[in-house]
């Protein structure tokens, strides 16, 4: 039973771990800011479909992501909130494997534009549902479905039950 909650939370971590480090890369290269934002780290979110650890790693790193790239604090908990309720949506979802990216492209869409606008004072709210809707089906549903394909020929060994 120890090894089990020990491999969970170490899953967690490394999950949480690299979402961090790939949302430094895509604010490096510019591509997390502007009308389309890229994150990397957002093609992470189709890990619950091998891993449940995978929803509170992932709900941490972008919690720590938010924070320490400065979002203000009403991104720093809609954001994540936004990435935990995809998450869970994607661990639901898991028989289906082409659907496991439309749980946080749409959970984001539907948030992120109101953090925006709220936190940010980005007009109007329709152009940021298309540009966030355009993002998260770069990030998660082309990125996301790749990482899902490349990773499920040796899900077993990277993700042991």
């Amino acid at each position: 039973m120890k090894q089990k909650n020990v491999l969970f939370m170490t899953q967690a971590a490394m999950i949480a771990a690299i979402y961090v480090v790939l949302t430094f890369l895509a604010n490096a290269l510019g591509l997390a800011s502007g009308a389309v934002q890229i994150r990397f780290s957002e093609a992470l979110t189709i890990l619950p479909f091998f891993t449940p650890a995978a929803i509170p790693g992932l709900f941490v790193g972008c919690l720590l992501s938010n924070t320490l790239t400065g979002c203000v604090p009403l991104d720093i908990v809609f954001g994540s909130i936004a990435t935990l309720l995809g998450a869970i949506g994607t661990y639901h979802l898991r028989q289906y494997k082409w659907l496991a990216a439309i749980p946080p492209i749409v959970a984001n869409t539907i948030i992120v534009p109101f953090v925006l606008k709220f936190a940010y004072g980005i007009e109007p709210l329709w152009f940021s549902f298309v540009t966030v809707f355009a993002g998260e089906l770069i990030s998660c549903g082309i990125l996301g479905m790749i990482l899902l394909f490349s990773l499920q020929k040796n899900a077993k060994k990277i993700f042991p039950n």
